[in-house]
């Protein structure tokens, strides 16, 4: 890139990245002295993407070291929007490598009515963080993250035998598992709890995601993980 100014004795100044050109015209010809140059222009920052335009994802912390590769908070994942076209969906188990906020957008499509509804989806969870940022002062992600935590289950319990003799065992849940469990029942709770309710969807879900990061029995998230790693526990 070049720029050039004319002065009041016929100068013309071009700069580049490392070197000054000056151009001075003697009689009939250009004459051209080479300077180098320490005001070299400085490289641009880009600034850093926070979600809405409002909440970093660099402060927020896995605590669970099983789940920090299935939690997508890391650098890579920092969006204004939480919108990636369904680039996961093409390859089994690429999910986990999509951002905890578009996941959970993408279960608050689910069922029925609600399908294929982004947009509506996207709104309903920047107007939950906003009411998590009013009522705890806390980056809503961060909250996020740790209800997922406490919301997954550790164990559950499957069917073994066939035909006739099937019997229930249990077993350990892996982490990504904990994490499609945990997403799936935190909207579970605020899609029922805003259904025939005075409080909109948005200001159910804050409660049930704050009540989860606190492991309140209040969350309908923590009673089904109780539930069912009690079920699990009496079949091992």
């Amino acid at each position: 890139m070049r720029c050039g100014r004319e002065g009041k004795l016929g100068l013309v100044a071009a700069e580049t990245n490392c070197i000054y050109k000056r151009y001075r015209k003697m009689g009939d010809d250009w004459v051209v002295t080479i300077e180098p140059t320490s005001d070299a222009p400085a490289p641009l920052e880009l600034p850093e993407p926070r979600l809405f335009n409002k909440w970093s994802l660099q402060d927020v912390d896995v605590s669970d070291i099983s789940l920090v590769d299935y939690i997508g908070v890391k650098e890579k994942h920092s969006k204004y929007l939480p919108h990636t076209a369904g680039r996961y969906q093409s390859v089994r188990f690429r999910k986990a490598g999509c951002p905890i906020v578009e996941r959970l957008c993408n279960s608050m499509m689910m069922h029925g009515r609600n399908n294929g509804k982004k947009l509506m989806a996207v709104r309903i969870v920047k107007h939950a963080f906003e009411i998590i940022h009013l009522l705890s002062g806390e980056n809503p992600v961060q909250v996020l993250v740790n209800a997922i935590i406490n919301s997954g289950p550790r164990e559950d319990s499957t069917r073994i035998g066939r035909a006739g003799t099937v019997r229930r065992q249990a077993v350990d849940v892996s982490p990504l598992r904990r994490v499609n469990q945990a997403i799936w029942l935190i909207c579970t709770g605020a899609r029922e709890a805003a259904f025939r309710n005075i409080k909109t969807i948005a200001e159910c879900l804050a409660d049930e995601i704050m009540n989860a990061a606190k492991g309140s029995s209040n969350s309908y998230a923590i009673k089904k993980k109780d539930e069912l790693e009690r079920v699990a526990k009496s079949n091992r």
